[in-house]
Parts: C-alpha cells; structure tokens; sequence
C-alpha cells in the first residue's frame, strides 16, 4: 500500500463510522463498530471491516443491514469526501476481538491447570486444545537435572593485555621493572 491509499483508507474508516452512527436509521445495525478499510489501488472497491458486539444471528442480520445500507453511505461519502472515484463498498464481518478474547481464555485455562472446554462456543472457529495422554512408544520425560552453571567467559585477548600492561607498572610482575624504559643516567 502506498501513503496515498493509506490516508484514503483512515479517511473512509472515519467517514464511515460517523455516517453509521449518526445517519443510518436501521435499528438492525446495533453495536457496529468501523475498524478498517482496505482500498484497492484503484480506488474502484473497499473492503469494510466491521466489528459487532452480540450473538451470530444478531451478527449476520446488522452485516446484512449494512450491506444494504453501502448505497446511502457511498452517496453521502460523495457529497463529503473530494475524491475522483468513491469506491463501491463491501462490508466484511470482523471477528478478531472475539477470537482474541477465546485465545486469552483458552491460554488462561491452560496456566490454571485446567481443562480448557472441550465444544468451546457453539461458533467457534479456532481448535480447541486438549491435554494428550502419554502412549505406548512415547520417549520417557527427562529425570529433574541439576541447573547448568556457565562457566565465566574467557577474558578477550585485549582485556588480558591490559590488565598485564597494570600489574607491570604496579611493579608486581618480575622483571616489570627491567622493561620500563628510564632515562639514560649520567655519571
């Protein structure tokens, strides 16, 4: 997607949502939220994502609502939006709330040590984990081990220098002294 297309999609998501709210009259639109557009490069189709708090037949009567209502919101998106071409639209049920929300549930199942449901919700579209039961040619589980302890890395061969470079002029190593170099005395 390009900029373009981008502050296009953000404008007709904003647009929408205000037109739905405030002009669509069908009691069958219920809780819909706008929650992204997606235009064609072309600016010729729109897909409208849409996301609607209730049940699946309450769900599916306010996407049918909306679809018929794309016309009424296409016309007034005319009349308010400065654009050459105003994209047919195309409304699309958005159910990543809900999935999200049935995956922090099944995810909160699991740490408590439960079972998660084993149906979950009647429209449910996600698998449902289920704890496996140990078979017959199964690898043994590993016996508890002692904690691995990492022995302290090797010092860099710039380290050790430097530290040799220290303990010489400190005068602790032998010879450190024959090494530095003095001036010449003068008898």
């Amino acid at each position: 997607m390009t900029a373009r297309t981008d502050r296009i999609d953000e404008l007709l998501r904003q647009e929408i949502g205000e037109i739905l709210s405030r002009e669509v009259g069908d009691p069958r639109v219920g809780f819909a939220t706008v929650t992204e557009v997606e235009t064609a490069p072309d600016l010729r189709h729109a897909r409208v994502w849409i996301s609607v708090i209730g049940q699946r037949g309450e769900r599916d009567e306010t996407i049918a609502a909306l679809e018929g209502a794309m016309p009424f919101v296409r016309r007034q998106l005319g009349t308010r939006l400065r654009l050459k071409r105003i994209p047919e639209l195309h409304v699309r049920l958005d159910d990543s709330a809900e999935r999200g929300t049935r995956v922090l549930q099944l995810i909160n199942e699991l740490e408590s040590g439960g079972t998660p449901d084993a149906e979950g919700p009647a429209d449910e579209s996600l698998p449902t984990p289920v704890a496996r039961l140990r078979q017959e040619g199964d690898a043994p589980e590993p016996a508890e081990a002692e904690p691995v302890v990492e022995p302290e890395p090797a010092p860099t061969r710039s380290a050790a220098r430097r530290s040799a470079t220290q303990a010489r002029r400190r005068g602790q190593v032998p010879g450190a002294a024959a090494k530095r170099r003095r001036p010449p005395t003068r008898p």
